[in-house]
């Protein structure tokens, strides 16, 4: 008697949007702080950026819609499991190109398509340990008044050159945050191939704190770097915010994550 093949998992919806973590991750992998952060997002067809996403996963959406990010942001004191996060190697500017994706489980996550920062040697065990798009560039943060510049030009893999440069100016803080901008900012891991493998790597942060921003100027080409068509406009939404401290979980692979 022929078998039957076995049905493949039905996927659940996605889970709910929250501002606070759902979950605790009491015996952290990693630990870092996300300070000065100005996010950026562009509105995009999840047809036109599903083909960039990782096995298992596809573009997340709300009201059909999903987004292509640009934030840019300083990392502060990487640490590993309960050591005390590093002044130095760990420290950085850094800048980061990214979607919304959710898998099969309904787990929400972000995927990067590049992570520009100044540090090499972050940069090299980001790329060689974890095979995460990792890129050394030259990068500044600089603070005046009410306004923030970030500029960034690439050094290593390439493309060699590629920059940005992009000042906000810091607005009034956001006393309840609509639900585009939780959809935006609160996200609880991400998908990606780490050690070769697809993976759900979840974290933990405190609620936000966002401020309204003005784009004073985004003079960028890390998007269409990342593979992405060039932006028709101007951002639909710029946030500010002073940052967070975050936990990373262990990488999780379930069985029967599908292809999209």
């Amino acid at each position: 008697m022929p078998s039957t093949p076995q049905s493949q998992p039905r996927p659940v919806p996605p889970d709910p949007i929250t501002a606070d973590a759902p979950t605790t991750i009491a015996r952290p992998l990693l630990t870092q702080s996300w300070l000065d952060l100005t996010f950026l997002h562009w509105a995009a067809d999840p047809a036109d950026v599903a083909g960039l996403l990782p096995p298992g996963t596809v573009p997340d959406t709300l009201d059909g819609v999903t987004y292509v990010g640009l934030v840019a942001f300083r990392m502060h004191r990487v640490g590993w499991l309960r050591l005390p996060g590093l002044p130095y190697l760990g420290s950085f500017p850094e800048t980061n190109v990214r979607l919304y994706s959710v898998d099969a489980h309904g787990r929400r996550g972000v995927v990067f398509l590049s992570l520009d920062a100044s540090r090499l040697l972050p940069v090299a065990v980001g790329r060689i340990g974890f095979r995460m798009p990792y890129l050394w560039s030259r990068m500044a943060i600089r603070h005046s008044g009410d306004t923030v510049t970030y500029t960034s030009s690439r050094r290593w893999p390439g493309p060699r050159g590629a920059h940005s440069r992009i000042t906000v100016r810091v607005g009034e803080r956001i006393e309840e945050p609509t639900e585009l901008e939780h959809f935006l900012t609160a996200r609880w891991g991400m998908h990606g191939a780490f050690f070769g493998r697809s993976m759900y790597l979840p974290n933990t942060h405190p609620r936000w704190s966002l401020h309204r921003a003005e784009a004073l100027d985004c003079a960028e080409d890390l998007l269409t770097a990342a593979g992405l068509p060039k932006p028709a406009g101007d951002p639909v939404s710029v946030l500010y915010s002073p940052g967070v401290p975050a936990r990373f979980g262990r990488p999780a692979r379930p069985a029967d994550m599908r292809n999209p």
